[in-house]
């Protein structure tokens, strides 16, 4: 009887370890290793949960998961800061020529700003704002996983102005329902990629091929990838929500991006040509949910969502006419040259831009005026 006591109590005991573990979330790193994390470029940064910031690498084509340890809760904070460049050149030791921002990506625990740099002797640089100081964490020692991408664009691959397109092996990333969701270029015939990377890292990695109906070209296309992209529930599904140069926006279900499959896209709107996007976030305001997109040359867009699923067609016809629209329509917010945005807490997005007077700012804005 003592026996099977003792026995009871210790299965009990280590049950109970296995559930303070598993609240802990201390499974999401068991595979993770300390020292360098082997980081050549800073293309993309998305946060996934327990503060593990994911960081896309195009040169060397791999997903880095880092342990940010970042875990105080916060609401966060205003943030008004002019000059940004000249702010982390100052703290880089550098000159403003010499410093990149190549993305933002805001802890969703404790509202802390993390920026991914590129400086100008070729080093990737992560920074992040802590209680209005920036702090420079240290890559070369930090916990980490690293999984390398299957059948990436080659390293001298061009298009067809000469321009290298390895940049473009990882456009765009974001973490989803326990996985990493990556677009970008393959190698492969049809180069426009869409990826799923199970988390924690493993072996597997599905790899889908992406067609689309660009109607500011007239044609069928499957070699520009997605420049950047989001999630969107249509009739209680999940779909991705992707823009592209030029400007189409098209879904995709997600349940069709499985491994070896070549998938359509369903162009919901062709958002003007002559631009490409940069960046798109979703918000909540007033009860309802919009997109919120950055551009290179059109003012930041915001697209309903409602609008989004109501809209059951598809576009199939050329957009003939430059910079003319077409399918769900947007509202012109009058912010011009955003070139990054995060939703940063329930009343404020934040966003990084270049002023008409040249100053790159980093800002909070409340969704009252987006």
């Amino acid at each position: 009887m003592k026996l099977i006591t003792t026995l009871t109590l210790f299965a009990v005991g280590f049950y109970g370890m296995l559930l303070s573990i598993f609240d802990s979330n201390i499974w999401l790193t068991y595979n993770f290793s300390e020292g360098d994390a082997k980081i050549s470029s800073i293309n993309k940064l998305a946060f996934g949960p327990d503060g593990i910031l994911f960081v896309g690498d195009s040169k060397t084509a791999s997903i880095v998961a880092l342990e940010t340890e970042d875990l105080n809760i916060s609401d966060g904070e205003e943030v008004d800061i002019n000059s940004l460049d000249k702010s982390i050149a100052a703290v880089l030791g550098t000159t403003v020529d010499n410093v990149k921002i190549s993305d933002m990506a805001v802890n969703p625990i404790s509202k802390n700003i993390y920026l991914g740099v590129q400086t100008g002797n070729g080093n990737s640089v992560l920074l992040r704002l802590n209680k209005g100081k920036w702090e420079h964490l240290d890559l070369k020692n930090i916990s980490h996983s690293t999984i390398s991408l299957k059948d990436p664009i080659d390293t001298d691959a061009k298009d067809r102005r000469g321009r290298s397109q390895r940049m473009w092996a990882i456009s765009d990333l974001k973490y989803h329902d326990g996985n990493i969701y990556v677009s970008g270029l393959s190698n492969k015939e049809f180069g426009s990629t869409f990826r799923k990377i199970a988390f924690p890292f493993n072996e597997n990695q599905d790899h889908a091929t992406l067609e689309i109906w660009h109607a500011a070209h007239g044609q069928f296309e499957t070699q520009a990838p997605i420049k950047t992209f989001n999630f969107i529930s249509i009739n209680g599904n999940d779909h991705l929500l992707a823009s592209y140069t030029c400007t189409p926006l098209t879904v995709f279900p997600l349940s069709e991006l499985i491994d070896g499959n070549h998938v359509k896209g369903r162009t919901v709107a062709e958002l003007g040509s002559g631009n490409s996007p940069l960046d798109m976030v979703q918000i909540s305001k007033e009860g309802k949910n919009y997109f919120l997109l950055a551009n290179t040359n059109r003012p930041l867009m915001r697209i309903s969502k409602d609008d989004i699923t109501k809209f059951e067609k598809s576009l199939t016809d050329p957009v003939e006419e430059f910079a003319q629209t077409a399918g769900v329509d947007y509202i012109s917010l009058p912010m011009v040259n955003v070139l990054q945005l995060d939703d940063y807490n329930e009343q404020n997005v934040i966003y990084i831009q270049r002023t008409a007077e040249g100053d790159l700012i980093l800002k909070t804005r409340t969704k009252q005026w987006i």
